[in-house]
């Protein structure tokens, strides 16, 4: 009794030194379309692969529409980073200018506060406020 021939083929690619001709146009090539049982096999071109009429590749929805949703966070998880950077880049430069601003008031001899204390407190809320954002994005995943 013959067993029926599913038509369900996976592509596969073999070395240089394996090419063999097309089955279509006889062109060499290194594309091997095989069936999932691996009993039958034929080499065919990209070109073909590329012709909606020859084959139609199986997507699996499930797979695309999880791989869509990473790329999505992703990007969601680059951008805040970005914002956290610039927020930075602020707050830095305010505390350049309170630095200008305490350094001249010593100079002066009226504010002698030590600023080591505000720049560790202001790092560890930077910290903190970094950490939340980017466990508030992993809790929706």
């Amino acid at each position: 009794m013959t067993s029926l021939l599913q038509n369900v083929w996976h592509l596969r690619r073999v070395a240089e030194a394996s090419t063999k001709p097309c089955h279509i146009c006889y062109k060499p090539t290194t594309s091997v379309l095989i069936t999932p049982d691996q009993k039958d096999h034929f080499y065919v071109c990209p070109g073909h692969l590329k012709d909606r009429g020859f084959c139609t590749p199986i997507v699996d929805e499930a797979e695309a529409a999880a791989k869509k949703k990473k790329e999505e966070l992703d990007r969601e998880i680059e951008l805040i980073k970005a914002q956290y950077a610039e927020k930075l880049k602020k707050r830095k430069k305010s505390k350049d200018s309170k630095k200008k601003e305490k350094s001249t008031e010593k100079d002066r001899g009226k504010g002698k506060e030590d600023s080591k204390d505000d720049e560790d407190d202001d790092e560890a809320k930077a910290e903190k406020e970094k950490d939340d954002k980017v466990s508030d994005h992993s809790d929706t995943t």
